[in-house]
């Protein structure tokens, strides 16, 4: 059914790849970095917090922007942006006299790229001829998944064969995938809906109730997940007292697992199960595991509650990304773009306020996940209003 949009919807699933290595490299070298270049847990979280305020800042402007450019145009420039980065960041904070700057410098070419990303693919593959959209949703943003678990696993297998003080070579290599995408993208068709109109004007869209309410649920989303994904590695090797490598595994390698399984497994049964029924449930969950993470006596137990907040996040940020599209059919880019700046304020608010409170309570990363129960209770407080209105519209 896909035809000659097969490739196009390849390239989306490589895009999702591309930004699951963007979000989740550095985090891998959190420690490292403290050792290396005597970073603070309150500069980590700036870290964090620049990257996707930085995707947030394009997400703002991509709502006026990428119509005007071009679909095409956008997506090769936001994988040569994501190399760039990559690379920069594996020499930028050596050559400056300032090793923070370096990283930040870095963080902000690829964040960009990433939030290139993030606006476009979304859209496109709504816009490519599939029989299901929710679940061609769900497989798509699934690829995120995917990519987070290569990142971790092969950074782990990097780390201990070759030796964690050559990361810089490991940036370098994981550059090589945005540039081969960057030439598919060139190559691959755009469904032409794409350039016929941007969407609602911005203002309309913000009268809408339904996009409110789907804006509140994008940040919680992105702050439920990037909260506990990003602190996780350093969470299990510092506040846990495991090994690197144990920890990479059982914490952000097994929430991505867990995550993308999720993802998978909602786009087998979407049909049965109402997306609003499934994000309550899922928000329930996700402040379950919050709790037995940061409470729990045993590091076992602990771990597996990281774990399975990935299943629980799975698919908050793929099913409202749905919702919105059906209950805002004329949204267009703009709906996706706006969706994604909240989306991204969450993702950079959530591990930023994990941080700052890890760093207050004497570096106390148990504390700081607790506080961040407090994103997925919203998120199920906005489910029930959601459902509540539903039921009196019917």
């Amino acid at each position: 059914m896909l035809g000659r949009y097969r490739h196009t919807v390849f390239c989306s699933y490589t895009g999702y790849f591309v930004q699951a290595i963007i979000n989740n490299f550095a985090p891998l070298l959190f420690l490292t970095f403290r050792q290396t270049f005597g970073f603070s847990y309150r500069q980590l979280s700036v870290l964090i917090l620049f990257n996707f305020l930085f995707q947030l800042c394009v997400d703002a402007l991509s709502a006026f922007v990428i119509h005007k450019l071009g679909y095409r145009r956008c997506l090769v420039a936001a994988h040569v942006l994501a190399a760039v980065g990559l690379v920069s960041l594996g020499h930028l904070p050596f050559l400056l006299s300032n090793a923070f700057a370096g990283v930040i410098v870095s963080i902000l070419l690829y964040a960009v790229g990433s939030g290139l990303i993030e606006v476009i693919v979304s859209p496109l593959v709504e816009a490519c001829p599939t029989k299901n959209k929710a679940a061609s949703m769900s497989l798509l943003h699934s690829f995120y998944c995917w990519g987070q678990v290569s990142v971790v696993l092969l950074s782990t297998v990097f780390f201990s064969t070759v030796g964690i003080a050559h990361w810089r070579l490991l940036s370098n290599l994981w550059a090589v995938i945005p540039v081969c995408n960057a030439v598919y993208a060139c190559l691959v068709p755009i469904p032409p809906v794409l350039d016929e109109a941007p969407g609602d004007p911005v203002r309309v869209l913000f009268r809408k109730p339904t996009f409110l309410l789907c804006a509140l649920v994008m940040l919680c989303a992105g702050a439920s997940e990037l909260a506990m994904s990003q602190w996780a590695s350093a969470f299990a090797e510092s506040g846990l007292g495991v090994s690197k490598t144990t920890g990479d595994l059982l914490g952000p390698c097994a929430f991505a697992v867990l995550m993308g399984t999720a993802r998978v497994f909602y786009a087998a049964i979407s049909k049965k199960l109402p997306l609003p029924v499934a994000l309550g449930a899922s928000a329930a969950l996700c402040a379950v595991c919050y709790v037995v993470s940061s409470l729990s006596p045993w590091p076992l137990v602990s771990l597996l509650a990281c774990a399975v907040c990935g299943f629980s996040v799975g698919i908050l940020w793929p099913g409202t990304f749905s919702l919105a599209a059906k209950e805002i059919p004329t949204g267009g880019t703009r709906l996706f773009a706006l969706l994604a700046l909240f989306g991204d304020f969450g993702c950079a608010a959530g591990p930023f306020v994990v941080g700052q409170v890890t760093s207050l309570f004497g570096d106390s990363l148990q504390k700081g996940l607790l506080v961040g129960t407090l994103f997925p209770l919203v998120l199920v407080l906005a489910m029930l209003v959601q459902r509540k209105r539903s039921a009196v519209s019917s």
